[in-house]
């Protein structure tokens, strides 16, 4: 038996055979050619180019009605991708300049733009690599006259394990055929874990080398509540998984029982739940899941990743339809945070010696007012199509909230003397994100409308903790005394002005930590839209007095490692968390 730990990246428990899935490109050769060939070869780039096309274009014809929003849109990107002009030009400009054939001049450059999206700090943009990787394997596969495992075939219930699922081949699989996915690459936001949870498959994912380790036929067990794979269980192992697969399924019918019930506590106190978004596709599953809007919509999606920087139209198109939508439910958009571990070709400092603390989200904007400009001129269009929130990023002080508000204020007037109707009264608010603006606090709530916390900046600015630095990361304490301060002092002043406060931070989706929060008067949990169910469980069977006593008990104690022992040793005896 052999115990493997990974990414938990879409829930659930499986118990079945394995399946490896091999999609590997094979040596790519290398040859010269003269300026004689360079015809032929742009004309077989162009026909592979228009193949990879036709595929896609039949998987979705082949899956027609059943294909959900955020598979199509997938597919959608993919053949924008083929489309874009500028990149087959620049593969053509560069087999020009070097010539050599075309295989190796795109498998190059593929390999350069993975290389460098693999080593940016963002999660979001490092993951995008799978879909720049799906098309070029298209293409090249085209061009080597080569044709790849069919997903769409498996005719048994199998655990697919593999490298890397390409998303179109996600897309095109046999879903009822596929039990879980365990796979050696990626992480929550790739587009693998996005459709596992859309599929409702287990996934753990980030297990570097099972696909090498493994020949296919194994008994295999995927836990993707808990990231873990166990290979050929014993029958001990088994038996206890048998168990707490059934356990899980029970839970889950529970929970989807709740969708459409209000998340309220035993006392009468009304709390909103919320999902976090990265991508459009990601809409479908907030609905889904019984959230009560979008609390934070990461719009840098748009802006990573790109030959170059959005128009205000295609801006435009995207707020407009996750408005549109959501029908009526709030959207809050964040506005562009870039730089610091989120890196964008078109907008990046160089040579920046730290630069989390350097030139990053409200500070790029503030300089880059052009961008920011075009930014908030097509926010402000949207709004007609539904109820948005306008939310700043990594607000330090009220310098940088006064300019971001005179941006603002100077753009609905441009749009006024053009004629071009927006909501007038769009709430804004601002992430607290920097201890200086949580010991602020009682002074930015004067001039907006809501706060967010942000936990994940918040907590490592607070302890002084880089949370990818793998040396200090058991520093990075989401229950340390300073932090639950700064989260009671922001909560505080905002209700003494009568502000609301959301939490967008992973920490607001932890189930363990929802009593606590809710104890310390937090308004709205907004999270990644599978974990509202259960944080809903847990609000519908508390009152506020018992949420209070506990927060009031836990601001108490003098350490995190105090904390976190009493809280989890409370929540799993109260509410036998999975």
């Amino acid at each position: 038996m052999t115990e493997l730990n990974g990414i938990a990246a879409s829930p659930g428990i499986a118990i079945g055979t394995v399946y490896v899935y091999r999609d590997d490109i094979p040596r790519i050769p290398r040859y010269r050619i003269s300026e004689e060939q360079l015809e032929t070869e742009r004309t077989r780039l162009e026909e592979a180019v228009a193949r990879a096309g036709s595929d896609i274009e039949a998987i979705q014809s082949e899956n027609g009605d059943d294909l959900e929003g955020d598979e199509r849109t997938i597919l959608d990107s993919h053949l924008l991708m083929l489309r874009d002009p500028s990149f087959l030009d620049s593969l053509k400009h560069r087999m020009e300049q070097e010539l050599l054939n075309i295989e190796w001049i795109l498998s190059r450059t593929v390999k350069e733009m993975m290389n460098k999206l693999s080593t940016a700090g963002d999660a979001y943009l490092r993951e995008r690599t799978s879909d720049i990787l799906d098309v070029a394997k298209r293409i090249l596969n085209h061009l080597l006259d080569r044709s790849r495992p069919e997903l769409a075939d498996l005719d048994e219930e199998v655990v697919l394990v593999t490298h890397d699922l390409m998303p179109s081949d996600a897309v095109a699989m046999n879903k009822r055929m596929v039990q879980a996915i365990a796979m050696d690459a990626g992480g929550k936001t790739s587009h693998t874990a996005i459709l596992a949870r859309s599929f409702e498959i287990p996934a753990v994912l980030g297990l570097e080398t099972i696909s090498r380790t493994l020949s296919g036929g194994e008994k295999i067990i995927v836990d993707g509540n808990h990231g873990v794979v166990i290979v050929d269980p014993d029958a001990a192992t088994l038996q206890r998984y048998a168990r707490l697969q059934g356990e899980w399924q029970e839970h889950e019918v529970q929970l989807m029982r709740l969708n459409a019930l209000p998340a309220e506590t035993t006392d009468g106190k009304l709390i909103s739940l919320k999902g976090n978004i990265e991508v459009p596709e990601e809409v479908e599953g907030v609905g889904n899941h019984g959230a009560d809007g979008i609390g934070l919509y990461r719009s840098e999606f748009l802006f990573l990743g790109t030959a170059q920087l959005p128009s205000e139209e295609q801006q435009y198109r995207a707020y407009y339809r996750v408005l549109e939508a959501m029908a009526g439910k709030p959207v809050t958009i964040r506005t562009l945070d870039v730089g610091g571990d989120k890196v964008s070709e078109q907008i990046r400092a160089r040579d920046e010696k730290n630069p989390i603390l350097g030139w990053r989200a409200i500070r790029v904007c503030l300089s880059e007012v052009e961008v920011f400009r075009t930014q908030l001129r097509a926010l402000l269009r949207a709004s007609v199509h539904g109820q948005l929130r306008i939310m700043f990023p990594m607000i330090s002080g009220v310098m940088e909230l006064t300019r971001a508000m005179e941006i603002l204020d100077e753009v609905r007037q441009e749009l006024r003397d053009q004629e071009i109707p927006f909501n007038e009264d769009i709430p804004v608010g601002i992430m607290i994100e920097v201890p200086s603006a949580a010991l602020t606090t009682d002074i930015l709530a004067k001039k907006v409308d809501f706060f967010s916390i942000g936990t994940n900046d918040l907590i490592q600015y607070t302890v002084a903790v880089d949370r990818g630095n793998e040396r200090v990361a058991y520093l990075y304490e989401p229950f340390h005394p300073g932090v639950l301060r700064l989260i009671k002092i922001v909560i505080d002043s905002a209700h003494a002005e009568g502000i609301s406060v959301a939490m967008c931070g992973e920490m607001a989706g932890d189930p363990v930590a929802s009593m606590v929060l809710l104890g310390l008067g937090l308004d709205e949990f907004s999270m990644s839209s599978a974990g509202i169910p259960e944080v809903k469980r847990i609000i519908r069977s508390v009152s506020m007095a018992e949420a209070e006593e506990l927060a009031g008990n836990v601001m108490e104690m003098r350490s995190s490692a105090e904390i976190d022992r009493e809280v989890r040793t409370y929540m799993q005896e109260r509410f036998a968390l999975f």
